[in-house]
């Protein structure tokens, strides 16, 4: 038997430009991420790449530019994920460098300082970080979480957007792969088909 062993072919050259610009077709939502700067003080960042890892154990993932603040305190500290709902523009574009005309309105209660108004709060303490090229990969353990009754506030191809109608339905009704099915449920062995 002989085996062919197919050979690299050169790298193509990305342009930086046209990949942001087809990582920004993916809709995302805004998160702030906040911890606790070195001297106490409450410190954020706006992100918008933030994903859910695992339910067990519970893991969130954000990504952050490499070398910014937040970033360096991540490392050893807890943090929260704020998941900003709609009418937090003006919050999301103060932690992304243009400072609010109104104060931003924190609760501080313990190690982990969180943004008020938030859809949702992830509270996370620090399970891993990764070499994400100009990035860090920062999967926290979830510790805590709120959940309010507000839409996120989305991001779709460099733009701020509101939520929009239903479209299509529920997308795990009726499917095979559905936790709420069980098809994976209590199974410790497959059959093959």
């Amino acid at each position: 038997m002989t085996k062919t062993i197919a050979t690299e072919s050169p790298r193509q050259t990305i342009n930086p430009k046209d990949l942001r610009h087809a990582f920004g077709k993916f809709a995302t939502g805004v998160t702030v991420v906040t911890c606790q700067a070195p001297d106490g003080a409450p410190h954020g960042a706006t992100v918008n790449a933030f994903t859910a890892v695992s339910l067990d154990p519970p893991l969130a993932q954000v990504t952050l530019i490499r070398g910014n603040k937040a970033s360096e305190y991540l490392e050893d500290r807890p943090f929260a994920i704020n998941i900003m709902s709609e009418d937090q523009l003006s919050t999301c574009m103060n932690f992304a460098g243009k400072p609010s005309k109104t104060p931003v309105k924190w609760r501080c209660e313990g190690e982990i300082p969180v943004l008020e108004g938030n859809a949702a709060t992830i509270e996370c303490r620090p399970w891993q970080i990764y070499d994400g090229g100009d990035h860090l990969i920062v999967i926290g353990e979830v510790i805590d979480l709120e959940i309010n009754d507000i839409d996120p506030l989305l991001f779709i191809s460099g733009k701020f957007h509101h939520a929009g109608t239903l479209h299509g339905g529920t997308p795990w009704e009726a499917s095979g792969d559905s936790i709420a099915h069980g098809w994976l449920e209590g199974s410790s062995t497959f059959n093959a088909v």
